[in-house]
């Protein structure tokens, strides 16, 4: 009886971890996948690119269930600035411990934590995005597209750089910035395509 109860225990815990019949994982194509960024302050916007170093994402049932991606945040250009000298003044202060602090934190990551499907493509995403070592959940709205056997996720998120450490020129920590105030919120408008599974 005992030895019974043990074997249909067994085949029970092997059916629960057993991989979902129809999940598949396409890795992300880091050649045709960017994020862009864009940061206001009181007196206009910057904007600009980072590469995505890596990332998967995971269909279950033709329906996205989880995934990842990791950001090269040594790759940050900036794109709005045509002056040279200019651009490279921003792009070193975006760079330093002012900001992103990319000689300490060369990447920043974000993976999924839930997918809900909205409506046809649509999905309200949540997941944790780490920035400078520190995570934290957001959550926002994203698309799947899938073509030729291959999966393009498109999704535009913001994220508060308070809750990273990120305090430099932001009215929530200093006061009588005037026209030097920069915003809390940054936006990111994040493209991934995928190779075949």
């Amino acid at each position: 009886m005992k030895l019974t109860h043990t074997i249909g225990l067994c085949l029970l815990l092997g059916i629960a971890l057993m991989p979902a019949a129809n999940a598949q994982t396409y890795t992300v194509d880091t050649n045709e996948s960017r994020l862009e960024w864009k940061g206001r302050k009181v007196t206009g916007s910057h904007h600009g690119i980072l590469l995505i170093q890596s990332g998967t994402l995971i269909l279950e049932d033709g329906q996205l269930s989880g995934g990842d991606f990791v950001m090269d945040m040594t790759s940050i250009r900036v794109l709005d600035l045509t002056n040279r000298g200019m651009n490279e003044k921003l792009l070193n202060h975006l760079k330093s411990d002012d900001f992103f602090a990319v000689e300490d934190y060369p990447t920043s990551t974000f993976t999924i934590t839930s997918a809900t499907v909205k409506e046809g493509d649509a999905y309200s995403i949540t997941g944790d995005l780490t920035i400078k070592g520190t995570t934290a959940p957001v959550t926002f709205d994203a698309t799947l597209e899938s073509s030729d056997g291959m999966v393009s996720a498109f999704a535009t998120l913001t994220f508060d750089r308070m809750v990273y450490d990120i305090r430099y020129g932001s009215g929530s920590f200093f006061s009588n910035l005037g026209d030097n105030m920069i915003n809390d919120e940054v936006e990111l408008n994040v493209t991934l395509k995928t190779n075949l599974p």
